[in-house]
């Protein structure tokens, strides 16, 4: 059952995949919210762990950056393991001062400057959007949590460093709340598929203003959502 990139046993993923960018994340996270972790893959460093949570199984795995990435493992997980969702637990760079370090972003759809989805999709504008029921279900419980949290679209980017200087106040301009580098993907392989997916962000950097977390605050930046609004997906389904 191993595919290229994962080396993994029929069964040892979950029907649910948290996923960070960071493997590293990836190994905290399980460390700290699941039940008799167990390590499933190790490939090429991109480590996944499935165990319990709340009586459930749940996997966390890491996806790397940007859309090749992260469309390597779901594609992999949604094809090969049985995976029926995958939930991205990232951060971005907020657009808007509105937003705050910390705050968190559910993306309801993603737009992209990336060719991968026209290319999928034979030249189509396709527009990449969350499972509703996942986002209704996790914006709930964030509000019920009293987390800050806001709702709209995303755009998905092949830059980390944009050459167009104008690029973010363009973006800004129509409305997008954040910047990431694989939701878009994400959420057109969950429809290719036929499977559902939902990006959760944690603003890392507001870009208008400047502000920014350190790198250990980024791989920390999850635990208390995931506290908040993990056992809102677990019952969701």
């Amino acid at each position: 059952m191993s595919t290229p990139h994962i080396d993994a046993s029929p069964g040892d993923f979950a029907e649910l995949v948290l996923m960070p960018g960071d493997p590293l994340r990836a190994q905290a996270l399980a460390t700290q919210v699941l039940e008799g972790a167990k390590q499933v893959n190790g490939v090429r460093n991109m480590l996944a762990f499935t165990g319990r949570y709340q009586g459930h199984e749940v996997s966390i795995m890491g996806s790397g950056m940007g859309m090749p990435s992260i469309s390597i493992y779901a594609h992999e997980l949604y094809d090969h393991f049985g995976v029926q969702r995958i939930v991205r637990v990232g951060t971005c760079g907020a657009l808007t001062t509105d937003l705050q370090l910390g705050d968190l972003v559910l993306a309801t759809a993603a737009s992209t400057d990336s060719a991968m989805n026209r290319e999928r999709f034979s030249g189509w504008d396709y527009a990449p959007a969350a499972d509703f029921a996942m986002a209704r279900a996790a914006y709930d419980a964030a509000v019920s949590a009293g987390l800050a949290v806001t709702a709209g679209e995303v755009m998905s980017t092949d830059w980390f460093y944009h050459p167009d200087t104008e690029f973010v106040d363009r973006v800004a301009a129509a409305g997008v709340l954040a910047l990431d580098m694989e939701t878009a993907a994400l959420y057109a392989l969950a429809r290719q598929h036929q499977r559902r997916a939902l990006t959760l962000l944690t603003v890392s950097d507001v870009i208008p203003a400047g502000a920014h977390f350190t790198p250990a605050e980024r791989q920390s930046a999850f635990g208390a959502v995931i506290d908040a609004i993990l056992p809102a997906l677990v019952n969701e389904a």
